[in-house]
């Protein structure tokens, strides 16, 4: 049985464990933008042991690159990217305690693997609804990465930020079971 949950983001360490695939959250707190090139200079740090530009232990990334804010905005259109372009990369943010990944698309077994080693959930935003998704972001601060543009990291303070979860770390994917469940019906 689907449920839907309110969730804080200090709390996803916690929570992660529990929630399902098909479950829908709100969102509150800090979540950080990343995408491909700012998870390979992450990883990069990781390997050479220089400061990473925000705690992974808990966190929560949002694929995502920001459109520029229009005045009187916090944030311009701020829609999700395609998740597999992280999947070389989100295994390693996993051991270091990343517990949510938000995107779009499927991910690898690799990915899957390490969700289920690692109690971390991967939600999915509803592409083509990035100025809908600005509209749950009340601060935006740049942390890292600045020449990356819209692709730098962000800290984004986030309302009722809503989501998917589409792999749980119980092996459950609506990829799989939805896809399984539609051709049943």
């Amino acid at each position: 049985m689907m449920a839907h949950y309110a969730l804080h983001t200090d709390r996803l360490a916690e929570m992660a464990p529990m929630l399902r695939a098909g479950d829908t959250v709100h969102l509150t707190g800090t979540v950080y933008t990343a995408r491909d090139a700012a998870h390979k200079r992450i990883v990069e740090a990781m390997d050479t042991g220089a400061p990473l530009p925000f705690d992974l232990d808990g966190a929560a990334i949002y694929y995502a690159g920001p459109t520029p804010a229009k005045p009187g905005q916090t944030i311009g259109s701020v829609g999700p990217t395609t998740s597999g372009r992280m999947d070389p990369y989100a295994p390693r943010l996993m051991e270091a305690g990343l517990k949510c990944m938000i995107g779009k698309g499927v991910r690898s077994q690799a990915v899957a693997d390490s969700m289920a080693k690692n109690g971390c959930v991967y939600m999915v935003a509803i592409g083509g609804a990035g100025a809908v998704k600005a509209a749950s972001v009340e601060a935006l601060e740049v942390v890292a990465y600045e020449d990356l543009g819209c692709e730098s990291v962000k800290r984004l303070t986030v309302k009722d930020f809503y989501a998917i979860v589409a792999m749980d770390c119980q092996g459950g994917s609506l990829y799989r079971d939805g896809a399984a469940a539609y051709r049943r019906s």
